[in-house]
This record gives structure tokens, sequence and C-alpha cells, in this order.
């Protein structure tokens, strides 16, 4: 019997109870402020480093000192609702897997948009959902979440309706959409571009302190992003509790306050690399997916993202 992660709808949107009713509605809801940086990605696309690179590119550098530092500068808008997502100081940026059509819009915001191939998001995301004990998936294999992502029905909705819109709006001048391909390739060159994006003064600093770059590029490697988030526990909150009093659909003997504060089964920040997919997807799994993207991408260009990259054709 195929296993499913553990979400409910709101607002015609799968959710883990990792996100409390009460602070997606808010979300929602949220209207963007003159000035605000968000950080915008389908979940498994390289969200977290983006938001750890924007966050030292902000800072000199000079990594946060913990979690709640960080968070407080990056706060995940579905995760803490709109009045903890207001940023208290600036600079900094606010996180969101909202797709385009629910998010509110606006060309006084800036919007870094991040994604991924299809193949490797997929696995990304599987590993991602076995390994948080608030989905119930510890016993779901790649193929019971192959099913669920191939047709869209899993935590956020389908891939490419979350990317095409937001790839239809990759020329407008407050949006910059990146590939986790191309960051990994030549981050270098990115985290440029990004500051450049971010505001001409943290473009001129990498250009009058070139020890920066380096410095930036050094706090955001794989194995100093480990450090850091894989000891990731969700924060209970208030809404998190209130929630937990009502939920009905927990396994027996268990509530929704212990699975949130049960310590990860794997890493946060896991392989970090291109082409994971190979070890993971059968023949068969390929062409379903390459049938979904035809289906999904038709009139399209969205897949030449990746034409330089060893993806299924």
């Amino acid at each position: 019997m195929a296993v499913r992660p553990l979400t409910r709808m709101i607002e015609g949107i799968p959710w883990s109870y990792y996100f409390p009713e009460q602070c997606v509605r808010s979300a929602l809801a949220y209207q963007p402020l003159p000035g605000d940086v968000f950080i915008v990605s389908y979940p498994k696309c390289g969200t977290t480093w983006l938001q750890y690179i924007v966050y030292n590119i902000y800072s000199g550098g000079v990594p946060p000192q913990d979690m709640e530092q960080f968070r407080r500068s990056m706060p995940p808008l579905e995760r803490g609702g709109a009045e903890r997502s207001v940023l208290k100081g600036r600079p900094g940026a606010i996180r969101t897997h909202l797709p385009f059509e629910k998010h509110l819009y606006s060309p006084q915001a800036r919007y870094l948009y991040i994604t991924r191939n299809p193949f490797d998001c997929c696995v990304s995301y599987y590993y991602h959902t076995k390994h948080m004990p608030a989905y119930c998936f510890e016993q779901g294999t790649f193929d019971d979440f192959f099913e669920l992502f191939v047709t869209g029905d899993v935590e956020f909705g389908d891939y490419f309706d979350h990317l095409l819109p937001w790839y239809a709006h990759r020329s407008d001048p407050n949006v910059l959409l990146l590939t986790y391909e191309e960051l990994k390739g030549d981050t270098a060159a990115v985290v440029v571009k990004i500051a450049g994006f971010l505001g001409d003064e943290y473009a001129a600093r990498l250009r009058r302190e070139p020890v920066l770059l380096g410095r930036i590029l050094e706090v955001a490697t794989l194995d100093n992003m480990k450090k850091v988030f894989n000891s990731w526990k969700c924060p209970i909150t208030k809404e998190h509790k209130a929630e937990s009093a009502k939920a009905q659909d927990f396994p027996a003997g268990t509530s929704l306050e212990e699975l949130i504060q049960r310590p990860m089964t794997g890493a946060f920040v896991r392989k970090g690399t291109v082409g994971d997919w190979k070890g993971h997807f059968s023949p068969v799994q390929v062409q379903r997916m390459l049938e979904r993207i035809k289906v999904k991408t038709a009139g399209s260009d969205v897949m030449e993202l990746w034409k330089e990259y060893d993806i299924p054709r």
C-alpha cells in the first residue's frame, strides 16, 4: 500500500503541519511593503543556500551568531505569518514558497526566484519529506513520492505550476530568476549578480573589497552550511500549540507538538549535488517525467534553463 505524507488543504494548497493554519492565512494576506525583498522558490530548489548567500552579502560575510538571528533577518512567511515576517530591521529578505497566484506581487518589492531541474528537485524533496517527522512519511519510498510529485499531489502543489508563472516574469526589472545549477556551477559569478540585484552599494562593496567575495563563498560552502542548518528544529509557536489542541489526524499516541519537536532523521542540508536523480529514477519514471514535462510546459521554453546540463530530454 502506497504511503503519502501527512498534509491538509488550506486555500487549495496542501500544507504540512510545520505551517500553522493561522500563519498560512496571515501569509496569504501579506501586503508587500516598498523595499521588501523576497526569496521565492518551490521547495528543495536551493532556497536555504540562496538565503544564506543573501544574508552574508548583507552582513559583509559575517555569518549569523545563531539560527534565531538568521530567522529574524530571513523570516519564513508561511511559518511565522505576516506579523513575524515584517522585517524589523533592514536589510533582510522574506522567504516564501507561495505560488505566484497566491502572492501579492508588487512592483515596489524585489523577488529572487530560484529553481532547479525537476528530476533533482523530486529526489531532494523526497528525502526532505521522509526525514521530517511531522510528515509521517518515514516508511515512504522514492516510488511512493514520485507518484505524488509527477502528478503535483505534494505540499505546495505542482512543480511546474509554481515555476511557469515566475518564469513568465523573469524579465521584470524587480525579478532575478536563478537556477540551482548555475549557482552550483559558478557560485562567485552568481553572488556578484545577486549583490547587484540587491543594490548598487553591495555590488560596489564587492568590487572595492575583493577579499569579501572570497569570505562570502567560504561561509556559504556546503560543509559550513551543514554546521549551521543540520541541527535545525522547527520552533514551536503559539499557533502550533493552538492547532495541536484540535488536530485529529496524527498517529495514535502522538501529538503535533511532539512530532514537530522530534529531530530530523536525516540531514537538512544533504548532498547539494547536480545529477542525484540518476541514482533514483527508473527508466519508466524518466519517461513518465518527460511526458509530464511535455504536457505542462507546452508552449514554453522553460526547460531551456537546463539545456547545458545532463538531464533527460
